[in-house]
């Protein structure tokens, strides 16, 4: 840090177990992305190239490389993923993890219905050949999945060998964990937190009241993804007291 300040938390070090910030690039360009690691890269833990960016992004292995180069882990997103599977091309989908030199694997079923136990396969052979992180919930507004579920989706995944589960959100954070109009279910949350830790949870909060909800209820090194790049160094300032929304949340009182 700049200066010395009294009363801060403790924040977690890199290369963190727990305080995540998973950032989402929907498409930067690589010299954006140069600039984003100037800034940003001691409070990034992981990129996900957001859904199927990465197909039709030019020059996506120099981009990738830029963001390897900090040491900062990066995935494609899970509808890729879903993507190949549909198609019966989940081999090709690991030649590309491959070739990228990608170590990170978003095993979801948000947007195609995979059985339960094949997702969780999946998740079985993919964590011995890299690091998954699976995505419980899906993308239709529709489908509302009860809290016994989340939880029962969200042990099972973590069983087979997932490092964490995702609370789905998609980009805008209107669906899954929140309500349309991006309000916190809170009971649903609340209630996933009795049986799953919470280190072990990877909330999508790409919206700051959201962002805030979970710092005020699991502290400074909530895990957090789905953040825009511009907002990295704001959420960084938040969860450590530095922003009007959580000046006082650690102060001795």
């Amino acid at each position: 840090m700049n200066f010395n300040l009294t009363q801060i938390p403790e924040r977690t070090s890199k290369p963190r177990l727990s305080g995540l910030t998973m950032v989402m690039d929907k498409g930067l360009s690589i010299e954006e992305a140069r600039n984003l690691m100037s800034v940003a890269y001691p409070h990034i833990d992981i990129i996900k190239l957001g859904f199927g960016t990465a197909f039709v992004t030019p020059d996506i292995r120099k981009k990738i490389e830029v963001y390897q180069s900090f040491n900062i882990p990066v995935y494609f997103g899970g509808t890729l993923f879903e993507a190949f599977l549909v198609r019966n091309q989940l081999e090709d989908y690991l030649a590309v993890c491959k070739d990228y030199s990608i170590s990170h694997i978003e095993v979801s079923d948000g947007s195609i219905s995979i059985p339960h136990e094949e997702k969780c396969r999946h998740i079985e052979r993919l964590s011995k050949i890299g690091v998954v992180y699976s995505e419980v919930g899906s993308k239709d507004t529709a489908h509302i999945i009860p809290p016994y579920k989340w939880i029962e989706l969200m042990r099972a995944e973590l069983s087979a060998g997932a490092q964490y589960v995702i609370a789905e959100a998609r980009e805008a954070g209107n669906v899954g964990i929140y309500r349309g109009t991006g309000e916190v279910r809170e009971g649903l949350v609340q209630e996933i937190l009795t049986q799953i830790p919470a280190e072990k949870v990877i909330w999508e909060a790409p919206q700051k009241a959201q962002q805030l909800y979970f710092l005020e209820l699991i502290g400074c090194n909530v895990n957090l993804g789905n953040i825009a790049p511009s907002e990295i160094i704001a959420l960084e300032a938040m969860r450590i007291g530095l922003r009007g929304d959580t000046f006082s949340l650690f102060l001795n009182k």
